[in-house]
């Protein structure tokens, strides 16, 4: 069975503005005001919690910045829980592209390095939880993307097989994950990085939503 994998934080949507608030509400716990900007600093929203807290502890210059950053993790994710999708939106097309990839025969996925319970309050308030065979988070198996069981494990969840599946990023773990299972990454132009992406060399690029479904017709070809 044909399987088209997806990330989510800024590959299915834009997260990045919920994701620098739930850190600044840290960095205001701590007396040193917002010091993450929702446009300017969205790239490092999608590389994950601690790099967000890492980048603002490191320009408010406070000591043991890297510790501060794992201690207010788990607070960031309770900040985040409490407000996930106040500024969150699907990418244009985005829904409609999976309904014809699935009205095609392909089975979806979801494979994300934001925690599964996060990652299924989000699609549920997206309402795009019903288009997707499958989702696999950063804590639903011991290790999290660029290491290739999570992808390997939302294939296999959602009833496809490896050899005929793709993943759809955004990022260099996108790409990464990819080529460690050996398949085929197509990142997505639209976000932070826009066409600088393609400095990764992904076996494609995406610049909007509807094109995916032809692409994913070239790729793995009935």
């Amino acid at each position: 069975m044909r399987t088209v994998v997806f990330d989510l934080d800024g590959t299915l949507a834009d997260t990045s503005a919920d994701l620098i608030a739930a850190a600044n509400a840290c960095f205001r716990a701590r007396g040193l005001g917002d010091r993450l900007d929702p446009v300017a600093d969205a790239l490092v929203a999608f590389q994950g919690g601690r790099a967000m807290l890492r980048l603002g502890y490191g320009r408010a210059d406070v000591v043991g910045a890297e510790q501060l950053a794992e201690d207010d993790y788990p607070r960031l994710l309770d900040h985040y829980a409490a407000d996930l999708a106040s500024h969150t939106r699907l990418y244009p097309g985005a829904a409609e592209a999976v309904e014809t990839l699935r009205g095609t025969g392909f089975r979806t996925a979801i494979c994300t390095n934001k925690p599964e319970a996060l990652a299924r309050e989000l699609v549920g308030h997206l309402g795009i939880a019903e288009l997707f065979d499958a989702l696999i988070g950063a804590d639903t198996l011991p290790v999290r993307k660029p290491n290739p069981a999570p992808y390997r494990a939302s294939v296999a969840q959602a009833g496809g097989e490896m050899a005929r599946s793709f993943l759809v990023g955004d990022t260099q773990t996108d790409r990464e994950t990819a080529r460690n299972a050996g398949v085929a990454s197509v990142l997505v132009t639209f976000g932070p990085e826009g066409g600088r992406i393609a400095r990764l060399a992904p076996e494609a690029l995406l610049d909007r939503y509807d094109a995916l479904p032809a692409l994913a017709e070239r790729l793995l070809p009935r």
